[in-house]
């Protein structure tokens, strides 16, 4: 579980671990993925903290052997860990665009490229990538940050495609607003309205939760879910349709 550490990723290693997986917590802040990992094991679930930026292909490599060593071969995939801000498109650099496709888009591509191997020789395996309703619509003043995730979908379906045959399953989940750290910290920072607000384009009429999205992977990455394949499945209260 990549960016496993807050958020989304959070919910969504907690929701693994209670259905009986052991869970690897890889997040770039690992003094976060070790609290994640401890609240898991302090309920009986197992987990493991691991330190990774996953921009980095050595360090994304030794992320999972370090996983393999302690927790074995790897079956399930989610791919969680991201950037996002706001700029305008005329206004962002070329430092800031590759450092989005760094982490939102290559990272994902490295973490897929790592564990295939042993869903191949397994001859099973399932992939959750955590894409985004901004890759779907685009997003104001988000340009960098939605062709990032409008490529994790397109990864994902090519995915589904070329490795269906080997029973994996490759599926993306593209969330809109969702109640978390980085949605409160934007908009403390002004750059998101406040939750009366952002509600109003949402017909369920709330915020989505991390239990939403983690709901969704927990089915996507069971037994169950061998026949859904390539899909775009959104959690985003009726606001995609």
């Amino acid at each position: 579980m990549t960016g496993g550490g807050s958020g989304l990723g959070q919910s969504i290693s907690a929701k693994l671990a209670a259905d009986g997986h052991r869970v690897a917590v890889m997040d770039v802040n690992v003094e976060h993925a070790e609290k994640v990992a401890a609240e898991i094991q302090a309920v009986g679930g197992s987990a493991l903290a691991v330190g990774v930026d996953v921009s980095d292909e050595a360090a994304v490599g030794s992320a999972f052997s370090a996983v393999r060593q302690s927790l074995g071969p790897i079956g399930i995939l989610v791919t969680s860990a991201a950037i996002a801000g706001f700029t305008r498109f005329d206004k962002i650099t070329l430092e800031e665009w590759n450092r989005y496709l760094a982490v939102n888009l290559t990272g994902t591509f490295l973490a897929v490229r790592e564990a295939l191997s042993d869903m191949v020789e397994a001859n099973w395996g399932r992939i959750v990538t955590i894409s985004s309703a901004a890759g779907q619509q685009g997003a104001p003043r988000q340009g960098h940050y939605a062709a990032t995730k409008g490529g994790v979908i397109a990864m994902t379906k090519t995915l589904a495609l070329d490795y269906a045959r080997k029973g994996i399953t490759a599926n993306t989940v593209p969330p809109f607003v969702i109640d978390s750290p980085m949605l409160r910290q934007q908009q403390s920072d002004g750059k998101l309205p406040a939750t009366v607000h952002l509600v109003r384009a949402i017909p369920a009429g709330r915020l989505g939760a991390g239990d939403d999205v983690a709901a969704v992977c927990s089915f996507l990455c069971s037994e169950g879910a061998g026949y859904v394949n390539g899909q775009v499945i959104g959690v985003n209260g009726g606001a995609v349709v």
